[in-house]
């Protein structure tokens, strides 16, 4: 069933209502203001909103977000996120100003198959529906994370999405079907995107490595704030298969596993990642980054493991955010954000 989905609001686990997960950083709790979208809560602690504790707010229309210099006064700070999975296709207008939502988050299904010009024909479609929701997305930059490696517009593997992608220029069909240019951007770099500028990777020096646990397994890594694009950690030989092939959320319940059972192979799983990489921060998110109140208990990390902030917003945040810092958007500095430079 097609929805409109607001699942970044209060009802969900966030980290500062999660006593479970005892090395999970603590975050702003999260609310709806007004009626176009979710007011992301403030914060100096790097969580969803204003990281200065003042400025800008995402509530209702938008305004007075940064202009595409960071100076401040008008609503160009303004950009569509986009995020392509196995499963759902979702999409927003997020402030990157803040790196909150201020249109309903949509989500619909992903098609079957989910060839490009069946994705192109639902994403136009979403967008459609977020503009008759009263947010017009003219003219904002746009971008669309998708699950593979991306290269100069092209998606290079498919593992999680229909195969015929790897035979046309991605950029292309989208950019035809939504008569506007669409950047793409592997799924899991554009969260990893988003929490380091606006959630649990903040202000983090090092090697950081956020993994998203939903139909397959994504991952973002960077070194001190410059992503390593295309890591694509999900299909690291684990027990002679794919990873994301056991250990994904998707594999725990087609494997039929209770979170205690699929917990202690996850465990096994990030010790591999432990010692391939031994990263100062693992930032856990997707779909499986709402339940950990299931699992935490479970996990005896090398590191710092942390919930992403964003939960399931991240990937559209980042896809926003890597479209607008394209056509060079940079943040206000009174935001405190730390600058993040994507890797060529």
């Amino acid at each position: 069933m097609d929805e409109t989905v607001r699942d970044v609001g209060a009802g969900f686990a966030t980290p500062a209502s999660n006593p479970a997960a005892s090395n999970v950083g603590v975050g702003a709790p999260v609310a709806w203001h007004g009626s176009n979208g979710p007011d992301q809560g403030t914060g100096s602690n790097g969580v969803l909103g204003d990281h200065a504790g003042n400025g800008a707010s995402a509530a209702g229309d938008g305004a007075g977000g940064a202009t595409v210099d960071g100076s401040g006064g008008g609503p160009s700070s303004l950009a569509v996120g986009i995020d392509v999975g196995g499963t759902g296709v979702k999409a927003a207008v997020v402030d990157l100003a803040t790196g909150t939502l201020v249109s309903p988050r949509i989500r619909e299904k992903t098609p079957v198959p989910s060839s490009p010009e069946a994705i192109a024909d639902t994403i136009a479609h979403i967008i459609e529906r977020i503009e008759a929701s009263g947010r017009d997305t003219q003219g904002l930059p746009s971008g669309a994370g998708l699950p593979g490696v991306v290269k100069e517009g092209w998606l290079r593997t498919a593992a999680n999405i229909d195969k015929s992608w790897l035979a046309t220029r991605a950029e292309d069909v989208l950019e035809r079907h939504l008569s506007r240019h669409v950047l793409i951007i592997n799924d899991a770099d554009a969260a990893g995107l988003a929490e380091m500028r606006y959630g649990a990777g903040v202000g983090r020096k090092g090697v950081v490595l956020m993994l998203t646990i939903g139909t397959g397994i994504g991952s973002a890594l960077f070194v001190d704030g410059r992503l390593v694009p295309n890591t694509e950690l999900g299909h690291l030989e684990f027990h002679r298969r794919d990873a994301e092939t056991l250990v994904s959320g998707a594999a725990r319940e087609r494997r039929k596993l209770g979170w205690k059972a699929w917990a202690r192979e996850f465990d096994k799983y990030l010790d591999r990642v432990y010692r391939y990489l031994s990263p100062d921060l693992i930032i856990l998110g997707g779909g499986v980054s709402k339940e950990t109140k299931q699992y935490m208990q479970y996990l005896t990390p090398r590191g710092p493991l942390e919930v992403a902030r964003l939960l399931n917003a991240a990937g559209i945040v980042g896809a926003a955010l890597a479209a607008a810092e394209a056509q060079g958007y940079r943040p206000p500095e009174s935001a405190g954000v730390r600058e993040i430079v994507a890797a060529g």
